[in-house]
């Protein structure tokens, strides 16, 4: 009877040891879980996600709500991961594939988040262009110390330099080139749907002949008014597809959703290719919590997304932004959008 005791007093003790050793120790994973939801057409402490300035935004109804994956800090321990890896709302996937061992956590979340302004900036033009505006040159940004600064803006289009048309970038390089540096010089632009002239003193340009506006610019659809996104502390690509469509919904002539929650997910190209993601099943989890009647899921993700245990939750297959206009067409009419 000693001998029992002794032998069930060591085992115990030995896991408690474990016990707290798999508790203390961490493990070179992390914890991914469904992150916080979006509606593209709502407001963030009281200011709209999607801003429209130079026109009313429509009055819509529904939501149209991007999807997010939240991240655990690095290192979990031995029994965290254990708890992850059999619930099937936690994804435990290695370090690395979140936080890549040649950068910081600091640059690592740096770089996602430039990735979600590109994805911010496409979104913009595949709306734009899908509504048919004109591609034209417009400006993306000043550099600092510009001569441009206080005459041309971030949006406007460049229609002309000295009275010579410059309808794609090309054309712009070609007049600049052209026109010795320190040169003052007209530059005609729309505004806001608007024409003006700016006269601005061009920079010498370094490394070849000609003149620097001090701007940088792209070729892109340009509108009679100026759309600003605003979202804190999310990064990533993937919100480009519901930020496009939040775009449409507000200033083109359909109301999209007819009242209805949608959720979905996917990059967007600028040509409106939609593009695939991660977490896919944990954003269908946070999709289903708020009570979405669609998900979109880009087309490459369909497998994932089938195997997800979300059943009440209808889903739709996007390969571009044609295929999510159509699911939603179908959502209104009360069609069955072609599911994954």
């Amino acid at each position: 009877m000693t001998r029992r005791m002794s032998v069930l007093g060591v085992g115990v003790v030995l896991l408690v040891v474990f016990g707290l050793l798999g508790a203390a120790v961490p493990v070179p994973y992390v914890a991914q879980v469904p992150g916080p939801t979006f509606n593209t057409l709502g407001d963030i402490d009281g200011q709209p996600i999607i801003s429209v300035e130079g026109r009313a935004r429509n009055d819509v109804d529904g939501e149209l709500t991007l999807t997010t994956v939240g991240v655990s800090r690095a290192g979990l321990s031995l029994v965290e991961a254990v708890q992850g890896w059999f619930d099937s709302e936690v994804s435990v996937v290695p370090e690395e594939s979140v936080y890549p061992p040649d950068r910081t956590e600091q640059q690592t979340r740096e770089a996602n988040r430039q990735a979600f302004l590109t994805s911010e900036e496409n979104a913009e033009v595949a709306a734009l262009g899908e509504l048919g505006y004109p591609v034209k040159v417009v400006v993306r940004g000043l550099a600092e110390d510009s001569p441009s600064a206080g005459q041309l803006q971030e949006g406007d289009a460049i229609d002309s330099v000295d009275g010579r048309p410059t309808p794609d970038r090309q054309a712009l390089d070609g007049v600049l080139t052209s026109i010795p540096g320190g040169s003052t010089i007209t530059v005609g632009y729309t505004r806001l749907g608007q024409p003006g002239t700016a006269t601005v003193t061009t920079r010498p340009a370094e490394g070849r002949a000609g003149s620097l506006l001090g701007v940088s610019v792209l070729e892109q659809p340009s509108a009679p008014f100026d759309v600003d996104i605003r979202v804190e502390d999310v990064g990533g690509p993937s919100a480009g597809l519901m930020l496009t469509l939040g775009i449409l919904d507000l200033v083109g002539d359909t109301d999209l959703t007819g009242g209805a929650t949608v959720a979905g997910t996917g990059t967007i190209g600028a040509d409106g290719t939609v593009g695939p993601i991660g977490g896919i099943q944990l954003k269908m989890v946070a999709a289903a919590d708020i009570g979405a009647e669609l998900f979109l899921v880009p087309a490459d993700n369909c497998a994932d997304a089938l195997a997800a245990p979300q059943p009440r939750l209808a889903t739709a297959r996007v390969a571009t932004l044609d295929d999510a206009l159509t699911a939603l067409a179908d959502l209104r009419a009360g069609r069955t959008p072609r599911p994954c």
